[in-house]
């Protein structure tokens, strides 16, 4: 059974899915999806910490802890659904990439809710650690890597000229039709990464 990965870029209540698998050194993509990562696709669950900051200080950890609940809980059934749908093409789901921002660790909640740049951050990091949380339940080793330093990092670590690997990534999205965004690029980038690393 091939080993496949699968890679993610995320946003604020969702993400990039792409997943791909390796032969003979030419990835191929078997699977792109967006994830939706809150049950309510709206301002309030997509931003959690933005809401939070205008709920008294109890109500608005409670709403924080339940909605990083219920995104990994999407999170795990996007992963376990991924991992179902490869193995009926002969694939076994073993990796995950995930792309991270550039920001330094967060502070406890109400220095958080004090800073709106740090709300922003805060906002993300919860929909990225639901991924990792996931991958983790599912059994699947994560590479993370700072999407600032994807596109200097990934030509040394796959061997091969910046703009060799931009054209082979355009290629990839090409049996799938549009759209194949900057998303899908970044993911299935950090899902080949993924596949490759030690």
């Amino acid at each position: 059974m091939k080993r496949a990965a699968v890679g993610f870029r995320v946003h604020s209540g969702w993400a990039a899915l792409v997943a791909l698998a390796v032969t003979k050194g030419t990835p191929a993509v078997l699977l792109r999806e967006r994830v939706h990562l809150v049950e309510t696709f709206s301002y309030k669950f997509r931003q959690p910490y933005h809401t939070a900051k205008r709920l008294a200080p109890d109500e608005g950890r409670a709403f924080v802890s339940h909605v990083q609940a219920e995104a990994r809980r999407f999170a795990f059934s996007a992963i376990h659904n991924a991992a179902a749908k490869l193995k009926a093409e002969g694939c076994e789901l073993t990796r995950c990439g995930l792309l991270l921002a550039s920001g330094r660790p967060l502070p406890d909640l109400p220095h958080i809710l004090a800073s709106h740049a740090l709300i922003h951050t805060a906002d993300g990091e919860l929909f990225r650690e639901a991924l990792l949380h996931a991958s983790s339940r599912c059994g699947l080793e994560s590479l993370k890597i700072k999407e600032k330093d994807l596109l200097n990092a990934a030509p040394q670590i796959l061997h091969l000229k910046a703009s060799t690997l931009e054209s082979r990534v355009k290629e990839l999205g090409r049996p799938f039709g549009a759209p194949w965004s900057q998303d899908e690029k970044f993911a299935s980038l950090a899902a080949w990464l993924a596949l490759v690393s030690k």
